[in-house]
């Protein structure tokens, strides 16, 4: 039977929601697809869960077809699973927390590696029960402080998660490859585009973690890449370390006025004006160590200061510095933290003074906290031998020539400084270039990490215990409708691709001729009859106008027009995706709307 538009539960809008920041967000509220309940929560409508559901489907035939098997848990868990790993704790405010009438702690599952392990644990003792594949299709919840977007960020969203168990490594890599395989076919057959790109695993945890992200310019990841084939997120970025150069030869280090320069550009300016190099280059930002204070707050509220020395012409990558600092908050240190410090002198930092270490490691290689009692960090690019001119930690004067590894050493390496165009990728490949992306779908090797927290093992053929090794596989089934959506659109509305449209054809009766209507009629059969799943707008009274305009924000790609020609033998098939509008004869409507690209 027809779906009619006079009778679906859907009204469209003219007007974009106050809300909405990006294209995906505006036409599936406008076009009646989702309804706002809350901040990133949002209620499905017909219209939304018919797109979803072929989503879901192409998923589940995918992952079916190497034999993983569905499963479905509660989104409500005890918090006695996420304590063992302690994640209960390490999710900080990232997650819901309640309890019941009893003051027993739950929460709204933010994902579901521990209870799959239980599950597992449960019911397999063997070896001979192992490869095993599960995965389900629900929603998680996390409470997102800035939920955005629509669908693309929200607190509450459906994902397919998948977990493999193997009992050996090599069989760990066979089920990862099994998942990796089907996410390309999944992701080729939903039409994205996609990149694949090595990932930090983060809270997840494991060796081995790749990110899919569809690159669109409202991702809200970097990544990056090189025409030889490199490609990693920035946060998973590891920098090309210079080779260490000999000290013979560099001059001591100078401590000389510069003058209200509390910047980097102020500083250069000055340099150049006042101190010119000796071999007439220009000094420039990249001959600077800039030198950054970070808070970084504990789970338990501790907040402790740290100094990140990076190149002048670099930035921290706030990104970067939350994957290297996690579990703990960061920000940069405000005018409280330095109150406290006095020692640090605000612009003109450093890891030396002309009475010894301020900051870091002395020569010597102890620890020279004593004026600060501050890491000092460095990135990988302040290599041994490498000369800067930095703070000398007194108002109006740098020290010129300071040299890494004979004037001042670190408490250790640490990724966090900004990536731009042009840095060498890490494997050899050539420069790379940034783009942004959305990520769509991860796939991690997450080892032993939760099986041996809840003590999941196996007898193996010789009989001895041995800890399963698990994979951890996720796509965002709700962000991928967004996505598609994002990519999927012009300036009118919705363009679905074929295979995730609400319908295959939208048969709308210009016109209030009853004579049209009835031949309007005639054709949804015949579609129906030969296989077509029809949205018939069957309004009488809505001007053609109007109709036209909700088939173009509704999105439905093939839309038959039946009008004044109709009483000839004759409709109009207009095809959204390509533009092209003809005149076909109805007798081989049919067989036009199969051959529609």
């Amino acid at each position: 039977m027809s779906t009619r538009l006079s009778q679906l539960f859907v009204r469209t809008l003219r007007e974009d929601p106050v809300d909405a920041e990006v294209a995906s967000h505006r036409l599936l509220v406008r076009a009646g697809y989702i309804r706002r309940q809350a901040p990133g929560v949002f209620a499905w409508l017909p219209l939304g869960l018919k797109v979803r559901r072929k989503i879901e489907a192409i998923i589940r035939d995918e992952l079916e077809a190497f034999g993983a098997q569905e499963v479905l848990f509660p989104g409500l868990l005890p918090r006695e699973p996420y304590e063992v790993t302690n994640r209960w704790t390490e999710y900080g405010d990232g997650i819901f927390r309640l309890k019941d009438r009893k003051g027993a702690d739950y929460l709204l599952a933010p994902t579901h590696e521990e209870v799959f392990t239980l599950l597992v644990k449960d019911l397999y003792s063997s070896y001979k029960d192992l490869p095993l594949s599960l995965y389900q299709i629900q929603d998680k919840y996390r409470d997102e402080a800035r939920p955005r977007a629509g669908l693309l960020r929200g607190r509450e969203f459906t994902m397919k998660d998948s977990y493999s168990f193997d009992y050996t490594d090599a069989g760990l890599d066979a089920s990862y490859q099994q998942h990796r395989d089907a996410y390309e076919r999944i992701f080729t057959r939903l039409g994205l585009d996609y990149v694949i790109v090595k990932a930090d695993a983060g809270a997840m945890g494991g060796s081995r973690s790749e990110e899919f992200l569809h690159p669109t310019p409202v991702g809200e990841d970097t990544f990056v890449r090189s025409a030889g084939g490199y490609a990693a997120n920035v946060e998973a970025f590891t920098t090309a370390v210079p080779e260490p150069r000999s000290f013979d030869g560099l001059t001591p280090a100078e401590v000389l006025d510069t003058p209200d320069t509390p910047t980097i550009a102020a500083l250069v300016d000055v340099a150049n004006g006042k101190h010119p190099r000796p071999d007439g280059r220009a000094w420039t930002a990249a001959d600077t160590l800039k030198n950054i204070v970070l808070a970084l707050t504990a789970l338990d509220g501790t907040r402790e200061l740290v100094v990140v020395g990076i190149p002048g012409d670099r930035d921290i990558d706030l990104k970067r510095a939350e994957v290297a600092f996690a579990p703990a908050d960061v920000e940069a240190a405000n005018e409280g933290d330095f109150a406290k410090h006095p020692g640090l002198v605000k612009g003109y930092i450093g890891p030396w003074s002309p009475s010894g270490a301020v900051l870091g490691a002395a020569q010597t290689g102890e620890p020279a906290r004593s004026t600060t009692g501050i890491r000092f960090l460095l990135d990988p690019r302040v290599s041994e031998g490498t000369g800067w001119i930095t703070g000398a930690n007194v108002h109006g004067q740098h020290v010129f020539g300071l040299v890494a590894g004979r004037d001042f050493h670190s408490d250790g390496i640490i990724e966090v400084g900004s990536v731009v165009a042009g840095d060498p990728a890490p494997d050899g490949s050539g420069p790379v270039e940034l783009a942004r992306g959305m990520e769509i779908g991860h796939v991690f090797q997450l080892g032993r990490k939760y099986a041996d927290a809840l003590g999941l093992k196996v007898l193996d053929e010789n009989g001895k215990l041995v800890t399963v090794t698990m994979g951890s596989y996720g796509i965002g089934v709700t962000r991928i409708l967004a996505v598609i959506a994002e990519s999927n659109n012009d300036g009118k509305g919705l363009i679905w691709p074929k295979n995730v449209a609400p319908f295959d054809v939208h048969v709308a009766v210009a016109g209030k001729d009853v004579a049209v209507m009835a031949i309007g009629e005639t054709i949804v059969d015949s579609l129906e009859e030969s296989g077509f799943d029809v949205l018939f707008d069957d309004r009488p009274k809505v001007s053609p106008g109007v109709k036209f305009g909700d088939a173009e924000l509704l999105g439905v790609p093939l839309i038959v027009i039946v009008g004044r020609d109709a009483a000839e033998g004759t409709v109009e098939l207009w095809n959204r995706r390509t533009g092209d509008r003809t005149s076909v004869a109805m007798i081989e409507l049919g067989a036009a709307l199969a051959a529609q690209p």
